[in-house]
């Protein structure tokens, strides 16, 4: 193997594991996407690209497809799970939540009008 592509793969493999270990260790929701969220692209790219090296142009056009695939849609369904997380987590947890209505936010803060 290609020392590149080995090395290459094995931070690739490092990214991830150090992602797991993220996913395992954080202790709140919010931080656990944001762990899953920045580091498996980075590293899907880091392995898709030590095995572009490795396996040639067609191979490495196809893995560059999926990893525009990736960076493209994985924000949008990061977000969504935040904002799933985010409806779901009882109101009494937030200080301040921006994202309720209006009318809430003002309640809470105990202003009237």
């Amino acid at each position: 193997m290609n020392p590149l592509a080995s090395a290459l793969v094995l931070a690739g493999s490092v990214t991830a594991v150090l992602a797991g270990i993220g996913l395992l260790r954080f202790e709140t929701s919010y931080a656990r996407f944001h762990a899953a969220g920045k580091a498996s692209p980075v590293a899907f790219l880091l392995v898709a690209a030590g095995a572009g090296v490795e396996i040639g142009w067609s191979g490495a056009a196809e893995m560059a497809v999926a990893g525009a695939a990736l960076i493209l849609t994985l924000p949008v369904g990061v977000h969504l799970l935040f904002r799933a997380v985010h409806r779901t987590t009882p109101r009494g947890r937030l200080d301040i939540d921006e994202l309720a209505p209006v009318e809430d936010r003002k309640h809470r803060r105990g202003e009237t009008r």
